[in-house]
């Protein structure tokens, strides 16, 4: 039989804690669970990462498995456990998964058919799980969504503030009566931008507005503020509205990134309010075309 590398499986260091074999195992159970995942071989390797779980996560079965791998073995290597083929062998014909316990033979090989039926086993955890991906204005504000699950209809609530990877649990919604976990995303929003809990919006600016300072209108999520423009601002200068971004504690704030960009001259007497910009700048690079044009 073939030796299982179970931290390759969870991708994982041989030194991770039991709080980083944790987190990749939940990671990899969510990525192939058969209910609801869509990659090739899922149901596999959902039994490939729940077996390496249950000896990665489990101080006992771990530290017999390290003496194992630290006597030279790694993956792809033929791994023929003490006595194999003889009458006190956990060897009894399959190979793979499919015995009575739902574990591999080198698992058996190694804790023994009855410990094995002890284990917890490769099966579905007690929750279904779904995902739902809301506007970003929901997300800010909160409010109802409805969400498509194995051919019903649910309606609920969003939290406002809500953050993309958070789970909404609905108490024995899901499949066989267990809890639905609706995982959020985030759908792309045309004018907003997210760092974390800050938004980011960029607007355009004259550049009269930029050399002299103003007021610009600015969308924000709980709607349009005016925002005092400073004096000599430049492209990619950053103003911030404190308090504007995501909700949380503490709120994000939102950040307006200016973009100066001149008007295209579409008459003659705009083309001469450049020249005469051009001139009171000392600028000689306007050419004698553009000048004279009109």
């Amino acid at each position: 039989m073939e030796f299982k590398d179970y931290y390759s499986v969870l991708g994982v260091e041989s030194g991770a804690d039991e709080k980083a074999i944790k987190a990749a195992y939940r990671r990899l159970a969510r990525k192939y669970h058969p209910d609801v995942s869509k990659e090739p071989n899922a149901e596999e390797n959902f039994k490939s990462v729940s077996e390496a779980y249950e000896v990665l996560g489990n101080a006992e079965r771990r530290a017999q498995y390290d003496r194992l791998r630290a006597s030279g073995y790694r993956p792809g290597d033929s791994y023929q456990p003490p006595n194999w083929g003889g009458s006190g062998a956990a060897h009894d014909g399959f190979e793979g998964f499919g015995g009575d316990s739902g574990f591999s033979d080198f698992f058996e090989s190694l804790f023994g058919r009855a410990r094995a039926g002890q284990a917890r086993g490769p099966r579905a955890p007690a929750e279904s799980r779904a995902r739902l991906d809301i506007d970003l204005e929901t997300a800010f504000a909160g409010g109802q969504a409805r969400v498509d699950v194995g051919g019903r209809t649910l309606d609920i609530r969003i939290p406002a503030g809500i953050a993309p990877g958070q789970n909404i649990r609905l108490k024995g919604q899901g499949s066989g009566g267990r809890d639905l976990l609706i995982e959020i995303g985030y759908r792309p929003n045309p004018v907003f931008e997210l760092d974390g809990r800050d938004v980011i919006v960029r607007r355009s600016v004259s550049p009269w507005l930029a050399a002299l300072g103003g007021t610009l209108d600015v969308p924000t999520l709980g709607g349009s503020v005016s925002l005092n423009v400073p004096a000599g601002s430049g492209s990619g200068k950053r103003l911030r509205l404190r308090g504007r971004g995501m909700p949380g504690t503490p709120a994000g704030d939102q950040f307006v990134v200016l973009e100066v960009q001149a008007p295209a001259a579409a008459n003659e007497a705009q083309r001469r309010a450049y020249r005469a910009l051009a001139a009171a700048f000392g600028d000689s690079s306007v050419s004698d075309a553009a000048a004279g044009a009109g």
